[in-house]
């Protein structure tokens, strides 16, 4: 009885820590941020912009190429993250995001600037460049 509670314990441990383990996502390096791992992500990244979206959004959809390309060229000093709205209410009611997509910058786990909408990869560049003086 007792080497069966470990086993059962020992599996739900390990399914504990795969659902709060950081996935990367398909697109090169850009985590995906969801309830259960919230806020690990923002603690581990010193440096983080997570783009709030869902999936119907039709703006969300023009952005993810820009924010496939702004993280490769800043790769190693900020790290993008996803974090869908339809998936993650509770997150999106947290923050008051009414309008996506919402970019939120992260220093150090704290909220330091936010954008809501669509902008060129240009004027993302020059909020990124700004906001951590890079």
């Amino acid at each position: 009885m007792d080497e069966e509670l470990e086993r059962i314990r020992a599996k739900r441990l390990e399914e504990i820590k795969q659902r709060i383990m950081i996935p990367p996502s398909d697109h090169g390096g850009i985590l995906v941020a969801n309830q259960d791992n919230y806020q690990s992500v923002i603690r581990e990244y010193p440096n983080l912009i997570i783009d709030f979206w869902a999936p119907w959004c039709g703006p969300c959809r023009m952005l993810t190429p820009v924010i496939e390309q702004l993280s490769a060229d800043y790769a190693g000093r900020i790290q993008f993250a996803k974090c869908n709205t339809d998936e993650n209410q509770q997150i999106a009611y947290q923050f008051g995001i009414s309008a996506i997509p919402s970019l939120f910058f992260y220093q150090n786990g704290i909220i330091i600037h936010r954008i809501s909408g669509v902008l060129p990869k240009e004027q993302l560049n020059y909020h990124i460049k700004t906001v951590y003086q890079l």
